[in-house]
């Protein structure tokens, strides 16, 4: 996760066994239902019961469901379509583990060692201001040939480079044992993961990612963020209405981004050799940036297994290689 990573995170409270975790629990968003929980080759400072979402390693009560029409606000409580609003909010009252097993904030971002675990490949670009959306579409790749239990995530997204407290973030998904599926996430109002509810995808289904300023053109700290996860080819979709973004200014883009955990072979990967990205970016006044100067990390040398990882980057296309 690089130096970014350093600030990514609020402070947790610690963990009290036996505690509740989260306040107001009897009338808190329903928990997330697709999430793995972390298996043995979890780093050993994760305790068990763990599950893997796109920002670590977190405990089961602390991933919570945004459903259909649903809409998350500033303080963690959720508005439902018929304008009520809950009277409690979901606070997490248990810490998270970085990819790489570490109590934030910490470096989470690149795989430690000889295993592949968290951010393995990125594109990114930033800005002095604000960035005012971010659309990518891409195909959904084959399954992999292999299963060991491996979670996978691609998606292009937005956080602030400055003060890294939270991500947005499209996703495709992949848990074993599968299929595909795509759902937006929001990481972490009062500790806590954000996600919406998962639509299942097929290989070669083509998926459009979005992440766009609720505000007038121009705003540059947007407080509002509309997360869109659609597979165009059946018209499905999910997303996080009006996502808050906690004061943060969305100046760090994301083109693509593979993120995994578990793997043990080459063929834990997708069945193919690479997954392009097709990105637009806008400005603060929605304006498509010609060429945001994207910037490729590769994956760390020394990792295993060691498999035909790349980066092709354009000004509008930007492959992942596995």
């Amino acid at each position: 996760m690089s130096n970014r990573s350093l600030a990514r995170f609020a402070v947790l409270v610690v963990l009290f066994m036996g505690s509740a975790s989260l306040s107001g629990q009897a009338t808190a968003p329903a928990l997330a239902r697709n999430v793995t929980t972390a298996g043995p080759n979890r780093p050993a400072e994760v305790p068990e019961g763990y599950v893997i979402t796109p920002s670590g390693y977190f405990h089961p009560s602390c991933v919570r469901m945004i459903e259909e029409g649903e809409t998350l606000l500033a303080d963690g409580r959720v508005e439902h379509p018929d304008g009520t609003v809950g009277a409690n909010v979901p606070v997490c009252s248990y810490p998270h583990y970085t990819p790489t097993g570490l109590l934030v904030p910490a470096d989470g971002r690149k795989a430690s060692g000889a295993e592949v675990d968290g951010w393995l490949e990125y594109v990114s670009a930033t800005t002095t201001i604000s960035y005012g959306e971010i659309a990518a579409t891409w195909v959904v790749p084959p399954a992999p040939t292999t299963l060991d239990g491996q979670t996978l995530f691609l998606f292009p997204g937005f956080e602030d480079s400055n003060d890294v407290l939270s991500i947005v973030q499209p996703v495709l998904q992949w848990y074993p044992p599968g299929p595909w599926a795509v759902a937006s996430w929001n990481c972490c109002i009062q500790g806590v993961e954000w996600e919406s509810n998962p639509v299942k995808v097929n290989p070669g289904d083509t998926i459009l990612g979005t992440v766009t300023s609720a505000c007038k053109a121009g705003v540059d700290d947007c407080a509002n963020w509309t997360v869109v996860s659609e597979d165009e080819t059946t018209g499905k979709k999910t997303k996080l209405n009006k996502s808050p973004a906690k004061g943060q200014v969305w100046n760090w883009g994301f083109g693509a981004v593979l993120e995994v955990y578990g793997v043990e072979q080459c063929g834990d990967f997708p069945g193919n050799e690479s997954v392009e990205f097709t990105v637009e970016l806008y400005d603060q006044n929605l304006n498509v940036i010609s060429n945001p100067d994207w910037i490729g990390t590769p994956a760390a040398t020394g990792i295993s297994p060691d498999c035909n990882y790349g980066l092709d980057v354009t000004a509008t296309q930007e492959t992942i290689e596995y």
